[in-house]
């Protein structure tokens, strides 16, 4: 959090920061994660699915969406469709949680003492950072995910190469090592621009929201609300930012091997052009603005339940 030239955070920053950790927000964002992901897991998996789909042969060819999923679910039936939902649960439940504690932390220790609001940048300065902490504690749990998801066992005989997800962890781990389960780490550091903007938007549409209803700003809305909110600002933030999760998805991929990011990028450009870097985003934008709006309006009301809790036990 701190600015080029500036010296790192002292222990005093840091403590002052903690000061503003409440678990609520940990578990509220864990309930909506872990909700969202789990009603809508096999649409994940079929964007993962398109957007490592580069003409390698021992891939599956689908023609479209329900394609995929009639397919997938006609050679392994609903586990096929929860194929890697232990690790994307888990990743998921985690990163919305951390997200939304680390977020809410930094943007309390900005305001201390303020009588102000947060600028927009602020708003998605703190959103990056919380990312970018989230990210690092994460990613070998996405990484994960991705070799799961694509797992071909029931297109070819050959035997599934994780049993998983803590059998992938450690086999990773003892076959590529730290760098192997932080794959994918560098379009991910990126990718928290994704949240950024999305918290960013999400912030902004609220304050202008109650502004327009002449409501204070902290007041709650409705579920109505909180969806039409949350789906306007994950539709923005996957517009501006989707092409990171296919570079991501990619250098993740198992079957193929990349020196790095640019290697990605370059190889994808010549051989697919751009539409190589949107491959999947249909499937996407139909699970992330359902799968967010379930997990802000899940958080909002856990948090507002557990907060009007605490406020009891203080009277």
């Amino acid at each position: 959090m701190t600015g080029q030239g500036q010296s790192a955070p002292s222990a005093s920053t840091w403590g002052a920061l903690f000061r503003h950790v409440r678990y609520e927000n940990l578990v509220a964002g864990v309930s909506g994660g872990v909700l969202s992901n789990l009603a809508l897991h096999p649409l994940d998996l079929v964007k993962i699915r398109f957007a490592v789909s580069d003409g390698l042969e021992l891939r599956p060819q689908y023609k479209g969406i329900l394609h995929c999923l009639a397919t997938i679910w006609k050679l392994d039936g609903l586990r096929g469709l929860y194929q890697g939902v232990t690790p994307n649960v888990w990743g998921a439940g985690l990163s919305w949680g951390l997200y939304f504690l680390f977020y809410n932390a930094i943007k309390s220790y900005k305001t201390e003492g303020r009588s102000e609001r947060l600028e927009a940048t602020e708003y998605l300065i703190s959103a990056a950072e919380a990312g970018a902490m989230t990210l690092c504690i994460t990613n070998p749990l996405w990484v994960t995910k991705t070799r799961l998801m694509l797992q071909y066992d029931g297109v070819n005989s050959a035997q599934r190469q994780y049993k998983g997800m803590f059998d992938a962890l450690v086999k990773i781990y003892k076959c590529e090592g730290v760098r192997g389960l932080y794959k994918g780490f560098v379009p991910g550091l990126l990718g928290t621009s994704h949240g950024a903007l999305q918290f960013m938007a999400y912030e902004l549409l609220k304050l202008k929201y109650n502004q327009h209803l002449q409501r204070l700003p902290e007041a709650q809305l409705s579920t109505a609300e909180y969806i039409s909110v949350a789906a306007l600002s994950k539709i923005f933030a996957v517009a501006a930012t989707y092409p990171y999760q296919v570079v991501r998805a990619r250098l993740q991929d198992q079957h193929m091997s990349y020196s790095g990011v640019v290697d990605v990028i370059a190889r994808t450009w010549r051989k697919e052009g751009i539409r190589g870097f949107y491959k999947g985003i249909a499937p996407n934008l139909i699970r992330v603005t359902p799968a967010c709006c379930i997990t802000f309006v899940v958080y909002e009301n856990v948090l507002h339940f557990l907060l009007d809790l605490q406020e009891k036990k203080v009277r």
